[in-house]
């Protein structure tokens, strides 16, 4: 049918920061082949933005475009067929959401929060409205890899995935490890180079690296969004010893977000876990440098398959949004029941298997310890780690310095159980031969 012959689908847009900008200016750069690939052209007819003089420096040579300060015009817009949300955040970008549903619009959204905290409420509601959400630009910013959990490995049973998907908390690592820098010069390095907010605890502290694996979790394994039970662990503790040490065993230390079926206590579980991780160097993904995102997605008929690109940045994350958008255009005219369900499983077939509480976990370990240079102190260690049942792998005894009375001892045990092995930690602090804290930091193979 002639272009002129299809109504154009109208978009009305929330939020004209940095991805409302490189969408529009993607979706007006790429109209003619997204209007060929959709079957329909797609337009953004209605904005509403704090920043107007930005919208309107946008929007001169377009016809047509609604600017408006007031997000609720644009969800109460009747030639508004799909609501675009990137406000960001919980409120009011919830309230906004759930009304445009509400009024039978679709949603397209790269809300990660939103999606961890509330996305079964979301999805219910848009499921009863008979409307999609749409949500790709919220993992991995320009990384296909919500469509790709959903749809193209759909015949997999999925085991596991682990995820570089914080380029911030990445970038600092990167750093460290390239330069030699502590924890706080590589965050003021990133800072400087706009990589970083002004208080950056959201992705030093994994908290958006949690909000991304709750959502893929849930894809992957056909439960609901469990956020609340995700264990996290950021980055701002780690010393550049560790690094260093790390690399000379054959290993680099990465913030992963972690998800995977497993068994505690005889009973299926599921792990879910955001923490600094040695990965072996050889890997694919341990060679991910900078504020770039990968993941690693292993399926049990497809095996490990490895998704890498910008997980952040004006067109990366507009390329997902434009995604949806033309999915949404596609689908627009389907029978609800049709549809790709929006966690992938069917609603009605979710499963209720319990997320793993972090001390059920197994997994291997990376442990250093300040010991007194004297006989008899690596056999009490090796004594109180065989009580638990933690074997070692590997051993690193560091030569003290001239003059020095203490010397660093690097451990990896095999597989372990946590509790098990915060336990002996316990036991080795109180030791009187050991100085300070004992470092631990866990150890994933992921072959």
């Amino acid at each position: 049918m002639a272009d002129g012959a299809m109504k154009p689908l109208q978009v009305g847009l929330l939020g004209m920061g940095t991805v409302g900008r490189g969408t529009w200016d993607v979706l007006r750069r790429n109209e003619e082949e997204i209007t060929r690939r959709a079957g329909r052209p797609i337009r953004i007819t209605h904005i509403a933005t704090r920043t107007l003089a930005r919208a309107q420096a946008a929007s001169r040579d377009a016809e047509g475009v609604r600017l408006d300060t007031d997000p609720q015009t644009v969800v109460d817009d009747r030639d508004v067929d799909i609501v675009v949300e990137l406000i960001g955040g919980i409120e009011p970008a919830k309230t906004y959401v759930l009304r445009a549903i509400a009024n039978g619009k679709h949603v397209v959204t790269a809300n990660k929060a939103l999606l961890a905290a509330h996305g079964n409420e979301i999805f219910a509601a848009a499921q009863k409205a008979g409307v999609m959400v749409a949500f790709e630009a919220a993992v991995a910013g320009g990384i296909p890899i919500i469509k790709a959990l959903r749809e193209g490995l759909t015949a997999n049973r999925i085991e596991w995935i682990a995820g570089i998907i914080n380029g911030t908390s990445n970038f600092i690592l990167s750093e460290m490890r390239a330069t030699g820098a502590t924890f706080a010069a590589a965050l003021k390095d990133a800072q400087a180079r706009g990589y970083a907010e002004t208080d950056p605890a959201f992705d030093v502290d994994g908290i958006d690296a949690a909000h991304k694996l709750t959502i893929m979790s849930a894809i992957a394994f056909g439960v609901p969004m469990q956020f609340d039970k995700a264990y996290t662990e950021g980055i701002s503790r780690l010393a550049r010893e560790d690094i260093r040490y790390a690399e000379e065993l054959g290993y680099r230390i990465k913030l992963l977000g972690i998800t995977r079926r497993s068994k505690a206590n005889g009973r299926d579980g599921i792990e879910l876990r955001v923490h600094p991780t040695l990965v072996p160097h050889k890997r694919l993904i341990a060679n991910v440098e900078g504020a770039m995102n990968a993941v690693l997605v292993k399926g049990d008929a497809v095996g490990p398959t490895l998704y890498y690109g910008p997980g952040a940045g004006a067109e990366p994350t507009a390329s997902a949004v434009i995604a949806d958008l033309v999915d949404v255009t596609r689908m627009h005219t389907a029978d609800p029941e049709h549809r790709v369900p929006h966690l992938a499983f069917q609603p009605d077939q979710l499963s209720d298997t319990p997320v793993l509480a972090i001390g059920d976990v197994e997994t291997s370990y990376y442990l250093r310890m300040r010991v007194e240079d004297r006989p008899g102190v690596l056999a009490d260690i090796t004594r109180i780690l065989a009580d638990r049942e933690i074997s070692i792998d590997a051993m690193i005894q560091k030569e003290p310095s001239e003059g020095a009375e203490q010397t660093d001892i690097i451990l990896l045990t095999h597989r372990s159980v946590e509790h098990r092995v915060v336990d002996a930690i316990g036991r080795i602090e109180a030791l009187p031969t050991v100085r300070g804290k004992v470092v631990r930091i866990r150890m994933e193979e992921l072959n």
